[in-house]
């Protein structure tokens, strides 16, 4: 007997127990109970029709203060002995139950659909050949880095090591010209003089040499080299990253790495960079874009991609205040740094040369003009090569000159986007607002405030203002 309550008079109720269902049932009750469930979850049509099929009969359930009552249509028995004709349900696995539990679709390599819109989607993200290309350039990129970081190295020992030679050098042959002044005897002379002119020469070769090559330019070269190699290999790392990958960016990152290699040469024989030209022009270590004319008519759907008409004025103004103010200021002082470095350079050998005369007319001479002669000129010499290659004259001028080609790569940059009509094929707006006021060291609200109109652009001439924040 089970106890139970009734429906309606709430009084206990007895109930006379049930035979226990045999094996068939069993297995029947549970085949219609998972036919209802995968039907509602997985919304499966062959099981919908099959379902439609057996419509003779309904299963209600009514549930009513706790007790729940299964009953069948009337139209039929309960349970009879004709079979009933449901598919036979095999064994699921995991990925199955995790489909009818939690009700969406897992897709598998046995979907077709889904198979064929996984591999369309890869495809599209991204051709293994490109991307393989891509990374060989990346490895090529990254030994480029070591090799100038290491020459770089090398090269500012250099000038630490031959300047300390130098002025070793030159020293000691002013004061053996001093001690050949105060010989008394002629054999003491002699040898003095013959040693201070040699050393005098030795040190004018030294000084032509070095000068000639100016080593603290080219360790600024290697330096600046390195940094570059380093930001490419950064730009396509982050592309790799992202893929949409194709072959228009394999040759762009050819280019650039060639473009690198030339302006920034490794061997000294042959491809050095003239240490001192006629005319100073920026540092140009990028491939020569292709001059876009400028659209007077206005581009359609201007809004796309993170562009406005705000946004272009404000970068033909940021261009526009480049041009006339931080290009040319960083050519005028890479123009002094060269003059400046050119007097010394020239310096200093006239005066070891004039070092070493004098001291060969120490002793032969009446009066005591070469034995000043030698000794002023070797200190002088000792203080110019110590101005030149200690201050590094030539890397103030590399450095002038590599900061003009910053700015000139900024302009070509900014009006290569502005100037392409396709505003879809431009880099992202809001992207390239932002990367420009980093390059120029200022926060976005300070970069909108430097282009505003083209009165307060005249003041701001008149001021001195400048674009770039950061050098």
């Amino acid at each position: 007997m089970v106890d139970g309550l009734c429906s309606e008079t709430g009084k206990p109720l007895e109930l006379k127990s049930q035979p226990f269902p045999t094996a068939e049932v069993l297995n029947l009750r549970i085949s219609i109970i998972d036919e209802m469930a995968a039907f509602r979850t997985a919304s499966l049509l062959h099981f919908k029709s099959s379902f439609s099929s057996s419509s003779s009969s309904f299963f209600s359930a009514n549930c009513s203060e706790g007790v729940c009552k299964a009953t069948m249509s009337s139209s039929s028995p309960m349970f009879k002995a004709t079979p009933v004709s449901l598919p036979k349900l095999q064994s699921r696995g995991l990925v199955e139950k995790l489909e009818i539990g939690s009700g969406f679709k897992i897709p598998t390599f046995t979907d077709a659909v889904a198979d064929t819109r996984l591999n369309s989607s890869v495809a599209s993200h991204s051709d293994p050949v490109v991307a393989a290309k891509l990374y060989a350039i990346t490895e090529a990129i990254a030994d480029r880095v070591e090799m100038h970081r290491n020459v770089g190295e090398q090269r500012e020992n250099w000038n630490r090591l031959l300047l300390t030679s130098l002025n070793a050098v030159t020293l000691g042959a002013a004061t053996m010209v001093g001690l050949a002044a105060a010989a008394t005897t002629g054999t003491p002379i002699t040898a003095l003089k013959m040693s201070s002119t040699l050393l005098y020469l030795a040190a004018t070769g030294m000084s032509v040499v070095m000068n000639k090559l100016q080593p603290s330019q080219l360790a600024e070269e290697q330096r600046n080299a390195a940094r570059l190699f380093q930001q490419l290999h950064c730009q396509l790392q982050s592309k790799l990253c992202l893929g949409d990958l194709n072959n228009n960016q394999v040759e762009e990152a050819m280019e650039k790495v060639l473009a690198l290699d030339r302006a920034y040469p490794l061997p000294l024989l042959g491809s050095m960079i003239e240490k001192f030209p006629t005319t100073v022009e920026p540092a140009t270590w990028w491939p020569q874009q292709k001059k876009m004319h400028k659209h007077k008519e206005a581009s359609t759907k201007l809004n796309e991609n993170g562009w406005s008409r705000m946004l272009e004025e404000e970068m033909r103004e940021v261009v526009g205040v480049l041009k006339r103010k931080d290009l040319p200021e960083y050519l005028r002082l890479s123009q002094k740094a060269l003059k400046i470095n050119k007097i010394l350079a020239v310096s200093g050998p006239l005066l070891t040369l004039v070092g070493a005369i004098g001291s060969a007319f120490v002793g032969s001479c009446s009066g005591a003009w070469p034995a000043l002669l030698g000794v002023v000129a070797g200190s002088m010499a000792s203080v110019v090569n110590t101005v030149e290659h200690g201050g590094q004259v030539g890397m103030v001028f590399e450095m002038y000159r590599n900061n003009a080609g910053f700015f000139k790569l900024m302009e070509e940059t900014i009006e290569s986007n502005v100037n392409l009509r396709d505003v879809r094929k431009r880099e992202n707006g809001q992207v390239f607002e932002i990367k420009v006021a980093l390059q120029l060291g200022r926060s976005l609200s300070e970069l909108r405030q430097l282009a505003t109109s083209k009165s307060s652009s005249s003041s701001r001439k008149e001021l001195g203002e400048f674009a770039s924040k950061l050098f």
